[in-house]
């Protein structure tokens, strides 16, 4: 790679010849008790929810919900992408 060293982690997408960095997120997890378990969700990002017998377990949980969510999306995002599409990243101050 002729001595390419990025200044923060990549993953490399098997198959693509693109890469995305890995940034770090806030979210905000709600997690409610319900009976014998912990009901979590992501406030920000619907479809990202999930529960746990433990507390610990909903936030382990959560956080993998959310990973699979946000990985799927850009997968499925990929699919319906012209090859010329301008990807770059965005911050939003809120």
């Amino acid at each position: 790679m002729s001595g390419f060293r990025p200044s923060r982690p990549f993953r490399i997408y098997a198959g693509r010849s693109d890469t995305i960095p890995l940034m770090k997120h806030q979210f905000t997890s709600v997690i409610e008790k319900r009976g014998k378990w912990y009901v979590a969700y992501i406030e920000e990002i619907p479809g990202v929810n999930t529960q746990g017998r433990t507390l610990a377990e909903a936030r382990r949980n959560l956080k993998e919900a959310l990973s699979m969510i946000i990985e799927a999306n850009r997968e499925l995002a990929a699919k319906g992408r012209s090859p010329d599409a301008l990807r770059e990243p965005i911050v939003v101050n809120l």
